[in-house]
């Protein structure tokens, strides 16, 4: 398995959390990160993706 570099490690708390389901969730703060947006719908985006109509809201 290849391991992550200190730069790309990501930190539970800060970059992610566990919702009760038991899944990964990423923060704003990752998002914001990683510097562009997978139009997954994801909780935090901080890009406004609205995965419903497939558009940006922001």
């Amino acid at each position: 398995m290849i391991d992550q570099s200190n730069e790309n490690k990501l930190i539970e708390g800060e970059d992610f959390y566990y919702t009760p389901e038991g899944y990964k969730c990423f923060t704003e703060k990752y998002h914001l990160k990683r510097g562009y947006c997978c139009k997954s719908g994801c909780r935090h985006c901080p890009y406004g993706f609205d995965k419903k109509t497939g558009t940006n809201k922001k």
